[in-house]
């Protein structure tokens, strides 16, 4: 394989364990807008699959989990860390949306290229919402 060759055309799904994908589906949809992806059952297990408007080949895989040891990683499968970041135009939008629905939101901070919050799921994933700054308008030359 050469440098110039590329090894994957994009990211497909990312799994976020639950334990009812109902109520998980009720959230992703109902309160942060996803829309779904793909649901459908076979062999008994349900594939349940949500992404952002407008980006239907990426996505989150709601997948039930299955036996003790994944059920005790609900909500911790990223130990501290945040599950995913999602981008927003209006992230004070976001913000009463989220309050609207009664999802509490903390660590609101604004650096030098973002505004950012964080919220947690019905399991208790962290996600951040943020706003990335405006790129900076290229200067204009001074007329001579």
């Amino acid at each position: 394989m050469t440098s110039s060759t590329t090894l994957f055309s994009g990211l497909g799904r990312v799994v976020v364990l639950v334990g009812d994908p109902d109520a998980a589906l009720a959230f992703y949809q109902g309160v942060l807008g996803f829309r779904v992806l793909h649901d459908r059952t076979a062999d008994g297990y349900r594939y349940v699959h949500v992404g952002v408007p407008g980006q239907e080949a990426v996505g989150l895989w709601l997948m039930t989990a299955t036996g003790e040891r994944e059920r005790g990683l609900i909500g911790r499968q990223c130990g501290d860390q945040p599950l995913l970041v999602l981008y927003t135009a209006d992230l004070d939008a976001v913000r009463e949306h989220l309050r609207e629905h009664g999802v509490r939101t903390w660590n609101e901070r604004e650096d030098e290229d973002s505004r950012s919050l964080h919220l947690a799921d019905l399991y208790g994933n962290v996600i951040i919402v943020a706003q990335l700054s405006e790129p900076a308008m290229p200067a204009v030359p001074a007329p001579h």
